[in-house]
């Protein structure tokens, strides 16, 4: 890191941004501390932040440092918001962490405060790679359950040459071992769940507010009886088992008819639909450059979820564009919509991701 720059930190009030905070600090970097307020839109739903920045002042306090509140809710609304409604109108799996990195934490912070700093630190695990020509790739942390590289998979080249990752490098309990020898204000603070603009509100609770109910049919997808009703295609995703109320489970969701507000389930994960080996990825996001240089083919790793691990694949380029993906092993749950995102084959480089089609 270099000590002669300026840099601004990304703080959330959580362990790791202060941990974050606190190697900066250790290495003679002051950065300048910024909390981003972001929540959504109406009455009785901003997520309030009493806590957060509680604890975001005191490790301020603690180094000698100044905290900025940056509200960036209604950019949020505008931005994250609105393509959270396209894609689940379509019937399609958002992913609003993803574009929140791109859009708002590293788009329209960069807009209001970013541009004035050489850097952006944040506790992301993640970290940057520069290969023997000296280009800059994202890569994974060596913590595969914490690597948060998939959730940044979406950001540009320009917002990348400011990355700066102080925890990419270390396992989750070693960021704890700092706060707790540090003594920092949320070393015992658990780790958030979810999306993070949500706080404690239920996902499905925001699409209703966005989008309402609509009671539609659940049909079971080998014998086509209707075995129940659901509220709304848009509060289901493909692969979903929990949440479905119906008894003598398990269910899974298997396929939506969005025309007839139709979900189809089976009674095994076995059924047709519900695992797939290929897929494809449109409007495929190069992070930074191509790490295989348009190559036709190549083995890759890839992931469809934040909660597994890269498993190993293959990707065609197809002559319209798009990336099939195809898997030795079957996969449950591809979501379209969601991102596919891409590793090289030795897993040091987390190439970009794009949109799952079939």
């Amino acid at each position: 890191m270099q000590t002669d720059k300026k840099y601004a930190l990304l703080i959330s009030g959580g362990v790791d941004s202060a941990v974050a905070c606190h190697l900066l600090c250790e290495q003679g970097i002051k950065p300048d501390l910024f909390y981003i307020k972001i929540g959504m839109q109406g009455e009785g739903t901003t997520c309030t932040a009493e806590e957060d920045i509680e604890l975001s002042t005191l490790t301020a306090k603690r180094y000698g440092l100044q905290l900025n509140i940056v509200d960036l809710q209604q950019e949020y609304h505008n931005r994250v918001t609105a393509y959270v409604v396209e894609r689940v109108k379509r019937g399609l799996t958002p992913n609003p962490d993803v574009m929140c990195n791109r859009l708002i934490k590293f788009g329209a912070f960069e807009e209001k405060a970013g541009y004035a700093y050489d850097y952006i630190a944040t506790g992301h695990y993640a970290q940057t790679y520069h290969d023997a020509d000296g280009q800059l790739y994202l890569a994974p942390a060596p913590d595969p359950v914490k690597d948060q590289s998939d959730f940044l998979s979406q950001l540009t080249d320009v917002q990348a040459q400011k990355l700066c990752f102080p925890i990419g490098h270390l396992l989750k309990h070693e960021v704890r071992d700092i706060a707790d020898r540090e003594h920092l204000a949320p070393a015992h603070r658990r780790d958030s769940q979810g999306i993070c603009f949500l706080g404690k509100i239920n996902y499905n609770d925001y699409l209703r507010m966005l989008l309402g109910e609509r009671e539609g049919e659940v049909i079971e997808r080998e014998t086509g009886k209707v075995i129940g009703k659901h509220k709304g295609y848009w509060f289901h995703t493909v692969g979903q088992r929990k949440g479905l109320g119906l008894g003598g489970g398990p269910w899974f969701v298997t396929d939506k008819d969005i025309e007839r507000n139709i979900i189809y389930v089976s009674h095994t994960d076995a059924c047709h639909g519900l695992y797939g080996t290929e897929f494809h990825l449109t409007g495929f996001h190069f992070i930074t450059a191509d790490p295989w240089k348009g190559a036709p083919e190549v083995d890759v790793l890839f992931k469809i979820r934040h909660t597994e691990r890269p498993r190993p694949g293959h990707m065609v380029r197809q002559p319209d564009g798009r990336f099939l993906i195809t898997s030795p092993t079957p996969v449950q749950g591809i979501a379209p919509g969601q991102f596919g995102v891409l590793y090289t084959a030795d897993g040091k480089i987390c190439a970009g991701s794009g949109e799952i089609r079939f």
